[in-house]
């Protein structure tokens, strides 16, 4: 019987954690947790999902699609109209990567921090 678990938040390394968490909070719209300070901030949504973004000394920025620093994992997000949030994303400071791997089905972006994130009609 496999174990029950519900995924509860996501953590990603970045070199200013309050920057990072202002993009994403201005990206998504959920809310800054209270606690957040230069070394930790995080992001909440009402069912409990919480992201957090945490400060590492030296980070390396992933390089995609070149695997020198891979990936590791990337976050994908719903919209309703693709040309509407890459407008908004590049506004905020995302980057829009030339290698385009999902044709008219999703775009990959990556936020200020480096790490790559999609984007999908849904």
């Amino acid at each position: 019987m496999p174990l029950r678990m519900k995924l509860t938040a996501v953590t990603l390394d970045c070199p200013d954690p309050p920057a990072l968490a202002a993009f994403y909070q201005q990206a998504t719209g959920l809310e800054p947790h209270p606690e957040s300070d230069t070394d930790f901030a995080g992001l909440s949504r009402g069912d409990g999902l919480f992201i957090g973004f945490q400060r590492v000394d030296d980070y390396r920025a992933p390089r995609w699609p070149d695997q020198t620093v891979p990936q590791q994992f990337h976050l994908d997000f719903a919209v309703e109209d693709l040309d509407e949030a890459e407008t908004r994303l590049l506004e905020l400071g995302a980057v829009k990567p030339e290698h385009q791997p999902g044709g008219d089905r999703w775009r990959v972006f990556t936020d200020p921090a480096g790490h790559p994130f999609c984007v999908v009609k849904g």
